[in-house]
């Protein structure tokens, strides 16, 4: 076989074709709705992922109050973090980050599952989550993913 004949592809910020997807949380398992966005922002499902180049989509999460936790992670999964001072250690349960952020709660698990680099915070910024249904990016025109 001829090995000029083809070529690898790879993808570069002019060649990506970036598009804007919503996904609704609506009765979803976080961590599973959580693989999906995060295998979408970094552009996995693409046959020209290219790993070192942000080509992902856009990715719009609506209806994240109405995520749910599987077993018993809702009243015992704790969200830990520090202040910064002495005895600054502050713990939340995921029960209560649901009712108080319902947000971060879904952008937590999204992050976690991304790249620990620039990479991966450029990715983050293509992530845009909304606690109820109505979003501002109507003039994008995403298309609707069912997961």
């Amino acid at each position: 076989m001829n090995t000029l004949s083809y070529k690898t592809v790879s993808a570069n910020k002019a060649t990506v074709n970036k598009e804007w997807v919503i996904i609704d949380a609506e009765g979803k398992i976080l961590g599973r709705l959580a693989s999906v966005v995060a295998f979408m922002l970094r552009g996995k499902h693409k046959t020209n992922f290219t790993p070192h180049v942000d080509c992902g989509d856009n990715v719009i999460v609506i209806n994240a109050e109405k995520v749910m936790l599987s077993g018993e992670k809702m009243t015992e999964k704790e969200y830990i973090r520090h202040t910064g001072f002495p005895g600054g250690q502050r713990i939340v349960k995921a029960d209560q980050m649901l009712k108080k952020n319902p947000i971060s709660l879904v952008e937590h698990a999204v992050k976690g599952m991304l790249p620990k680099n620039r990479l991966g915070s450029a990715l983050y910024r293509n992530l845009h989550v909304y606690a109820g249904t109505d979003h501002p990016h109507e003039a994008q025109k995403p298309k609707k993913i069912e997961l």
